[in-house]
């Protein structure tokens, strides 16, 4: 469930993270941040849209929203009158999400497949790096035999020589 209203941080984070992908799965949006230039203004100007407005409407001031976000309170006030066009943006998000008009569960699906993607390349990391070990020591291992067979010879030619 989304948190209209969110009362605690990780609800607020729930409800940004929400509102950002959201707008982004927007076909409009999604036609707009196709440059990769305006690809990072657009998501950082969309992130700090969706920060002030889940912080908003948890009952921060805009002072508060501003220090922890970082941005100028005109910045701010600006993103949550939809002066800005990502402010603009979120806010339609908003109200989508609160007329039931956004499919949350896709948006979901989607962090679940990112965070299982991010879970997938940890472990091909961790796979990479065995693998390395695992041809390190095949190496390792091939050389100690071939030093085995050299102390064998040089231990029969020795034995030979004592007969």
């Amino acid at each position: 469930m989304i948190p209209l209203v969110p009362t605690s941080k990780t609800e607020i984070d729930k409800l940004e993270h929400i509102l950002i992908l959201g707008t982004l799965f927007r076909p409009e949006i999604l036609e707009l941040i196709k440059d990769p230039v305006e690809k990072v203004t657009w998501v950082d100007s969309l992130a700090i849209a969706a920060g002030a407005l889940a912080r908003e409407k948890a009952g921060y001031t805009i002072k508060e929203i501003a220090d922890e976000l970082g941005r100028t309170e005109q910045t701010i006030r600006k993103h949550l009158k939809g002066e800005t066009k990502a402010g603009k943006l979120i806010l339609e998000t908003y109200e989508m999400l609160k007329r039931g008009e956004l499919s949350i569960e896709e948006v979901e699906k989607f962090l679940e497949a990112v965070s299982r993607r991010e879970e997938l390349s940890e472990k091909l990391e961790i796979i990479k790096q065995l693998e390395e070990k695992l041809e390190n020591l095949k190496n390792e291992n091939e050389s100690l035999k071939e030093k085995i067979e050299k102390v064998k010879e040089l231990l029969e030619k020795a034995l030979n020589e004592l007969k």
